[in-house]
């Protein structure tokens, strides 16, 4: 919901002070910035300058340095801090599909596809001819809408005109996209010179079955979600995910309309098809119900992402601890172990098989105890010879003594 801000960039190799990229002072109000940020976007955007890798350079400066001095998160931990601070949380990037060619716009749609959130710029044309007032505006009256298909890295511009009732009450301004099509919805203000310049931009997010993005003019502070803020954090740390997620919530600029044409716009942000979209324009009047838990809901939010800003610390606190216990834990688990294997092991020792392997292995004739004499005498014994010094000739005497003494009890029973 709300605004984003225009366009970001990477990291420059060599970093000069925001403030003096864009040649603004440190007490700046947002408008000032993003006054600075236009001219000095425009002049050196690629598509306008494709000749000058000098200029496409300086571009990436102004558009990083915007990126930091727009974001009011941003903007105070670097008054703070400096680069330092941004670098703790990493800064996001945008590309300009315009000017990636086919290989590099098929990795960007690849990555995307996987849900790594990409930023992307607006064509430096259709900011141009927005400014210069030389695009065509269809009138989208209030209470309609209106689908269509837009080429990518185009826009179609609409014409919004409220009352002075209908101002009071609110707008709304929704865009969606069955076929979860990539956009940008755009809101245009009227410049000294005639044409328009670009205020505010919201792009698409996927929210159920559909994309969708939509700006609210309600007379109270409304946010957008931002899901590329901190997504490099995010990706390092899983525990970031949850508790950065609402550090995306980014505060809308413009909270009211005044009576008058408005002009919005949809910008097909596909990677190689044309966006399919439904753009309606709504007065809050007859959403009075729905308009005021909207400003609750808003509330709540705000006021659970400084919760979790200080339960953050107390969780990563009680991680460390945790971590340092269940090392511990693992530690002492070793060391029982260990000892109790110790202690079997001299348990071990204590037996009689022990000593007698000892004995026998020495080759001694002595025997430890009564009952190994006992056992080892019955073996001599069994293996000692018969009466002529043979086991054949026990055998044969102890068969005849046996036969014998059949044949004699035979005898005396007949």
């Amino acid at each position: 919901m709300g605004s984003s801000k225009m366009e970001g960039s990477s990291t420059p190799a060599l970093r000069r002070d925001p403030y003096e990229v864009l040649s603004v002072s440190r007490d700046s109000s947002d408008q000032d910035i993003k006054t600075a940020y236009r001219k000095l976007a425009l002049k050196y955007h690629p598509d306008k300058n494709a000749s000058n890798p000098e200029a496409s350079e300086l571009f990436k400066e102004v558009a990083y340095s915007y990126g930091i001095l727009s974001d009011p998160e941003k903007r105070r931990q670097y008054d703070m801090a400096g680069f330092e601070a941004l670098d703790a949380d990493g800064m996001d990037m945008e590309v300009d599909l315009s000017n990636l060619g086919t290989v590099n716009t098929m990795f960007a749609a690849l990555f995307s596809k996987l849900g790594v959130p990409i930023k992307t710029t607006i064509s430096a044309t259709v900011l141009e001819e927005a400014l210069n007032g030389t695009v065509t505006i269809r009138p989208l009256p209030i209470g309609t809408s209106c689908s269509a298909k837009v080429e990518k890295q185009n826009a179609h511009f609409f014409g919004v005109t409220i009352s002075e009732e209908q101002a009071e009450s609110g707008i709304v301004v929704r865009v969606t996209s069955a076929s979860q099509s990539k956009f940008k919805l755009l809101y245009f203000e009227q410049d000294p010179n005639g044409g328009y310049g670009l205020a505010l931009q919201e792009d698409s997010e996927k929210t159920g079955k559909v994309t969708s993005a939509g700006m609210y003019f309600l007379h109270f502070q409304v946010y957008r979600m931002d899901s590329t803020v901190n997504a490099l954090a995010m990706a390092k740390d899983p525990d970031a995910a949850f508790f950065k997620r609402l550090e995306g919530l980014q505060p809308c600029e413009v909270s009211d309309l005044k009576a008058g044409t408005h002009i919005f716009a949809v910008y097909g942000d596909n990677f190689f098809k044309p966006a399919s979209y439904t753009i309606e324009a709504l007065c809050a009047k007859t959403y009075e119900d729905s308009t005021s838990k909207l400003q609750d809901i808003e509330s709540q939010i705000l006021r659970k992402r400084n919760e979790l800003r200080q339960f953050e610390t107390e969780y990563r606190k009680a991680l460390a601890r945790f971590q340092e216990v269940t090392n511990r834990y693992t530690q002492e688990k070793q060391t029982v172990d260990e000892l109790l294997k110790q202690r079997d092991t001299i348990h071990s020792a204590f037996t009689v098989a022990r000593s007698t392997v000892i004995a026998t292995s020495s080759g001694s004739g002595h025997f430890s105890n009564g009952s190994s004499s006992r056992i080892l005498g019955d073996d001599f014994k069994a293996e000692s010879p018969g009466e002529d010094g043979t086991p054949e000739s026990k055998d044969k005497s102890s068969k005849k003594k046996w036969f014998n003494l059949n044949l004699k009890g035979s005898d005396k029973k007949t």
